[in-house]
């Protein structure tokens, strides 16, 4: 059993990689050659554009891979959805497609957009957004620097975004969310419904989501007063911490799963609860 999978080159292929990487999948890009190489003999890599992924997977090529839910959407593609990993080039978070308009512009909604002129990469999404509110403008495929082209050759685009800082540096604001898109693994029907193909599609996806699932995360451990306890797990914002006795005295050791953006609020009510010893741990997969 030989699966097809495509990685998508451009954007994401740095963040695909050290994913994967992490979850135990060793790829090597060789230069100038779309086939990287994986230490698991299952698996054949294929590099593909993100924008060309699912018109591949669907149509059997790949019998599966890594795209945006934007590019499902502008390719129109019938393929199987089987999860969504959020990540993207520089983060762990979502990015948005938007409407746009110079700052300047007396553009305020989509409305104001009717018989205009939007240029854009994505010529289907951005057609099936203004259809959704009723819309008819001229839709122009842009084959790049898009934000350079309000307002002399389009009144408006459909521009991606991570930041919004490309927009704000060339004078633009953002008027609507067109789309909200996250990476996802597709899988062709057909290959789908093989038993093999789908329990590997499968296992690569537990693999990937525990990398993901703990970037947001810390172990936290702590030695207890025995008399503080009840306190302390008050304290901690997780469900099931593990509590163990020391060996000597009356104290326990703490030991939690817990958010590290909840850590400044946290360690310092667990200080004054008599907790010692406090020790972060990072984590690298959460299976659960």
């Amino acid at each position: 059993m030989k699966l097809q999978l495509g990685l998508p080159k451009g954007s994401l292929q740095e963040s695909t990689i050290s994913i994967f990487k992490q979850a135990g999948y060793d790829i090597e890009v060789r230069s100038r050659n779309y086939y990287p190489s994986i230490d698991d003999d299952e698996i054949e890599c294929m590099l593909i554009r993100a924008q060309e992924m699912a018109r591949y997977v669907e149509g059997g090529q790949l019998d599966c891979g890594l795209t945006g839910l934007d590019w499902i959407k502008e390719n129109r593609a019938d393929v199987i959805e089987m999860c969504e990993l959020t990540y993207a080039k520089a983060s762990f978070r979502s990015v948005k497609w938007v409407l746009a308009v110079k700052e300047n512009s007396p553009y305020k909604t989509v409305k104001d957009l009717q018989g205009k002129t939007i240029a854009t990469e994505v010529v289907n999404l951005t057609t099936d957004y203004l259809a959704a509110h009723g819309v008819t403008a001229n839709v122009e495929y842009s084959w790049g620097a898009t934000e350079v082209k309000v307002p002399d050759l389009a009144d408006a685009i459909v521009e991606i975004t991570e930041t919004g800082s490309s927009l704000r540096a060339n004078n633009l604001k953002i008027i609507d969310t067109v789309l909200e898109t996250t990476t996802r693994f597709i899988a062709n029907r057909k290959a789908y419904e093989d038993p093999e193909k789908r329990k590997k599609m499968e296992d690569i996806i537990m693999m990937l989501q525990s990398v993901i699932s703990a970037v947001s995360k810390v172990c936290l451990m702590m030695n207890a007063p025995q008399a503080n306890l009840k306190s302390i797990l008050e304290i901690l914002p997780c469900e099931m911490p593990t509590v163990s006795h020391l060996a000597k005295g009356d104290w326990v050791d703490v030991m939690a799963v817990m958010d590290k953006k909840e850590l400044r609020d946290v360690l310092p009510k667990l200080k004054a609860c008599g907790a010692k010893s406090i020790v972060e741990l990072p984590i690298n997969k959460i299976i659960d």
